[in-house]
């Protein structure tokens, strides 16, 4: 019963500070991620000694914050929309992880990293948070412009190589020689995974959650959902694949349900207690020691130096693309969620150390910090009224938007009501 206790007086301590960093962010106008991570930092067994992100039950909690996640990210990607867009997104989407890629890789190995903690670090600079970008776009009034579709639809194709490439990368971490057998294998399992379970499952599962959402039970609707993207996530394990592909293949399976909102409301709603707890974590394995090391710091400028120019140069790459080009690069710049990730998995499993891990962290910061006043510096625009319903993945990663009083005033004039 004592350790009960010690646990919840961990858990609280977690959960308050988590959401004391995220309003601290926000109110200089960061995402929520910036400082759930940086909380956990300072919560960290490094620095106060609060929490110990090994503990079982704070561990699985924070890969359940993980799948809740990349369940959202799912039930937020429209496959429709993203087809508008196909090439040019397609084309910013390989450039935009193939570039970043190779230089985090070269940067590495001329920093003396091995060929494994390489892999990391360039895995770590392939994918973009489709929250953060989003977010800040929708913001600034840029979402549905020509440029706003092309990121959205990149992002997500980046995530999923990044995802497949994460998932070579765990297996070499294992133990499992890096073969180009090996990687066309693990490609073909998740790419073959997510296509399976879209064909299969708008077929199957429309009608499920049509009878489920008769009935009388509160929250069923949600909770079944749930338990979809366990069970998807369980598949895509055994099948060889990552628990986040599955999870990432239930939410798109469920975009185009009449009951995707009151899903994604109540999803939500467990996302504010364990997606934090996953951000907060993170930063809990910081060794705050890491970052006194000259070399570190060297690295983790250097990473994000690449990873800033890999992003950018994508923008300009689609042949036929007339939007702001440095727009598009911009804006897939920031890590955010899915860099995180990526930094948890390869220290968990061993494939990176504290170093290397403090290095892709700062990566992560910075990356996640210089996006959204470099984003308006090129936009320029006055932010949109507010989202009514306020939920979802960017309400997770970036926290409320909470309108100023001159943005309220200029809204009712808008409407008429002054």
């Amino acid at each position: 019963m004592h350790d009960i206790g010690a646990l919840f007086l961990s858990l609280a301590a977690l959960i308050v500070a988590a959401r004391l960093g995220a309003e601290a962010a926000q109110r200089v106008g960061q995402p929520a991620i910036l400082g759930e991570l940086l909380t956990g930092v300072v919560v960290g067994k490094a620095a106060l000694g609060l929490i110990d992100p090994a503990q079982p039950v704070i561990a699985a909690l924070a890969e359940l914050g993980v799948l809740v996640l990349l369940f959202e990210i799912g039930l937020h990607t429209d496959l429709r929309s993203l087809g508008r867009v196909g090439r040019d997104a397609g084309i910013v989407a390989i450039v935009g992880v193939v570039a970043p890629f190779a230089l985090g890789v070269a940067a590495a190995r001329a920093f003396g990293f091995s060929a494994l903690e390489a892999l990391v670090a360039g895995a770590a600079l392939t994918a973009t948070s489709i929250g953060i970008s989003a977010r800040t776009l929708r913001d600034l009034g840029a979402l549905e412009s020509r440029e706003g579709q092309v990121v959205l639809g990149a992002a997500v194709l980046d995530d999923l190589i990044g995802l497949i490439i994460l998932g070579v990368v765990a297996k070499t971490a294992a133990g499992a020689a890096p073969s180009a057998m090996e990687i066309g294998r693990t490609s073909a399992v998740a790419i073959g995974f997510v296509v399976v379970a879209i064909v299969v499952g708008q077929r199957v599962v429309p009608p499920v959650f049509a009878r489920v959402a008769t009935l009388r039970a509160a929250g069923s609707l949600g909770l079944v959902a749930l338990a979809f993207a366990l069970v998807m996530a369980a598949a895509a394990e055994a099948a060889g694949s990552a628990l986040i592909i599955g999870a990432l293949a239930a939410g798109l399976v469920l975009h185009d349900t009449p009951q995707r909102h009151p899903i994604e409301s109540s999803i939500t709603a467990l996302g504010h207690f364990v997606v934090p707890i996953f951000f907060a974590a993170v930063g809990a394995m910081v060794d705050l020691r890491a970052f006194a090391s000259p070399a570190t710091l060297a690295v983790g400028f250097v990473l994000t130096a690449v990873g800033v120019a890999g992003k950018v140069i994508a923008g300009f790459v689609p042949p036929r693309f007339t939007g702001r080009r440095l727009l598009v690069g911009v804006a897939m710049v920031p890590r955010g969620e899915v860099g995180l990730i990526f930094a948890q998995v390869a220290l968990a499993s061993g494939a990176i150390a504290a170093g290397e891990f403090g290095a892709i962290m700062l990566m992560v910061i910075l990356t996640t910090v210089v996006t959204p006043p470099w984003l308006a510096a090129l936009v320029r625009a006055a932010p949109p009224a507010p989202d009514a319903r306020g939920d979802g993945l960017d309400d997770l990663v970036v926290g409320a938007r909470r309108p100023s009083g001159r943005a309220t005033t200029a809204v009712r004039r808008r409407s008429g009501h002054e």
